[in-house]
């Protein structure tokens, strides 16, 4: 069993700390300490830390009843710059944020079929980092990092991409591919894990302890967030969702089994579903996913009823596939993120609703609500950046602890 250091606990205690500040700037110590679960003289240090990092500023006092004026720290905006890269089947797209996590600069590049050899796919997010960085007019050593998402199963010590069947990537050494053209520190994840950390920060999954994020794209999954944290498994696996058996020897998918929730509602399995309806239906564009959903959005509110039957075809599928996860997970909330999400809307919520109510247990369904993502921005990209932070904050930890071993160590 792998046990965090002391060392590892500072470092996930001064991000916990510094992601309370970014989500309530301003805010006390006294804050903190309640919000964080640590002692206030733990806080205290790891506050003055944030300060001589220039992550945190000083912004004045706030009156208590009767006591001393309690100091207020906010989150330096300007302090650093970080990189959200979100890698998808179809597109790249990159943002820049500020310490607060506001989106300074955006750029995307599109993927046409055939273009996800890993050395293309490095050359895109190269492309688009570059942009990003010239939009901003930021200097290089403000960049705290770039976390970068890819789809399937990664290493996110080692920065291997060690399997995406979407693309039959099989041990892809993609931060090393990356390291080669872009010059900042990177940390490399899954969409799954960046999306459910957006939501715990910034959308529907903040102040619950326990929600899942259900990712809508060309591939399918579930980000987990289970006791309050980011739930990754013991082999940063979790929530492989997309990839459970849905109908017994169904559709083939792409990882090679048959029946999984991806085939049915992934954005080519919805493509599916349309050509099993209609199959000459003006609404489906072959080889093109995104015409397809923005079609089929547009469909439904026109009231076209083929577009209305197959997005209730997909939703009794997704219904089925989370009522599992409100069974097995007993979730506070589910958020369906991602693009395919975002375009199907409301009329995609309300059928799933229905759906997951016909399955789900009554108790934990009674416990549970689903929501579409809130976050106006890609929650991938916005996702990934906190991954950068996070990196920036380890490595700062490890500076520290090295210079301490310098003072302390006996003269040659």
């Amino acid at each position: 069993m792998k046990r965090g250091t002391s060392r590892d606990i500072r470092t996930a205690n001064r991000y916990e700390v510094l992601r309370q500040i970014i989500a309530a700037s301003p805010t006390s110590r006294q804050e903190l300490a309640a919000a964080t679960g640590l002692s206030l003289a733990t806080v205290a240090t790891l506050v003055g830390e944030l300060l001589d990092l220039r992550m945190i500023t000083e912004v004045g006092f706030e009156d208590s009843a009767g006591g001393r004026p309690r100091g207020l720290v906010a989150v330096n905006a300007s302090g650093g710059a970080l990189i959200g890269v979100d890698i998808a089947e179809t597109y790249v797209h990159v943002e820049l944020f500020d310490l607060a996590l506001n989106v300074l600069a955006r750029a995307e590049e599109h993927m046409r079929h055939g273009e996800s050899r890993p050395e293309r796919v490095a050359a895109h997010v190269t492309a688009a980092v570059g942009s990003v960085v010239a939009q901003a007019g930021v200097e290089a050593a403000r960049v705290l990092g770039v976390g970068v998402s890819v789809p399937g199963q990664v290493d996110r010590d080692t920065g291997v991409a060690e399997y995406a069947p979407n693309w039959d990537w099989h041990d892809v050494p993609l931060l090393d591919l990356l390291s080669e053209h872009i010059a900042y520190p990177l940390h490399l994840d899954n969409p799954l894990r960046a999306s459910a950390v957006a939501e715990l920060w910034f959308g529907a999954a903040r102040g619950h302890g326990d929600a899942v994020v259900v990712n809508l794209g060309t591939g399918v999954g579930a980000g987990l967030v289970l006791g309050g944290g980011l739930h990754r498994g013991v082999s940063n696996s979790a929530g492989e969702w997309g990839h459970t058996t849905l109908v017994l020897d169904g559709r083939l998918c792409r990882c090679g089994n048959h029946g999984c929730v991806e085939t049915y509602v992934g954005a080519l399995g919805i493509m599916q579903n349309l050509r099993e309806l209609s199959p000459r239906s003006p609404l489906l564009h072959p080889g093109d996913q995104t015409a397809t959903i923005d079609a089929l959005a547009a469909g439904v509110a026109a009231g076209d009823p083929v577009a209305v039957k197959v997005v209730r075809d997909t939703a009794r599928y997704l219904g089925a596939g989370i009522a599992v996860l409100v069974n097995v997970l007993n979730p506070e909330v589910v958020v369906l993120s991602s693009w395919v999400a975002a375009r199907l809307g409301e009329p995609l919520l309300d059928e799933v609703c229905e759906a997951v109510a016909r399955h789900a247990l009554r108790r934990p369904l009674a416990a549970n609500r689903i929501v579409l993502s809130p976050i106006p921005t890609d929650p991938v990209c916005l996702g990934a950046a906190t991954f950068a932070l996070e990196g920036a904050l380890q490595t700062v930890g490890q500076r520290r602890a090295a210079g301490a071993r310098g003072r302390t160590a006996p003269p040659a």
